[in-house]
């Protein structure tokens, strides 16, 4: 399984990105899919996952209200659409994909990240 994260790049405060992520070389349905991130110096958090169907999301607090994670099993990607954009956001965001990541916070694969970087 290969999963390939796209979107990131420099927004100033208040602005809005949207995160992508491609699953390759396996089934996406399968999986409940999430992002994670990585601040300079700091350990890798959740920040939010969906299950398999899509009718179910979890949010960490400090995004729940400003980002909204959804997915299309047709074309196979993951979203992160991110809104309200704070200088505490700038971090590396991974996708993940796990079998139990949804329920668990359990990561299976990991794709590269990709650079948020919030200036205020």
């Amino acid at each position: 399984v290969q999963l390939q994260a796209s979107g990131g790049g420099l927004v100033q405060a208040g602005g809005s990105l949207r995160l992508s992520c491609a699953l390759s070389g396996g089934t996406f349905r399968s999986f409940g899919m999430g992002w994670f991130r990585q601040a300079q110096g700091k350990g890798r958090t959740f920040v939010a996952a969906i299950t398999r169907s899509g009718e179910s999301s979890y949010y960490e607090d400090s995004v729940k209200g400003r980002f909204t994670i959804s997915r299309d099993n047709a074309k196979r990607r993951l979203y992160l659409q991110m809104n309200n954009l704070k200088a505490e956001d700038t971090a590396e965001y991974y996708c993940a994909a796990g079998y139990f990541l949804a329920t668990e916070r359990r990561a299976d694969y990991w794709g590269q990240g990709t650079l948020v970087t919030v200036s205020s």
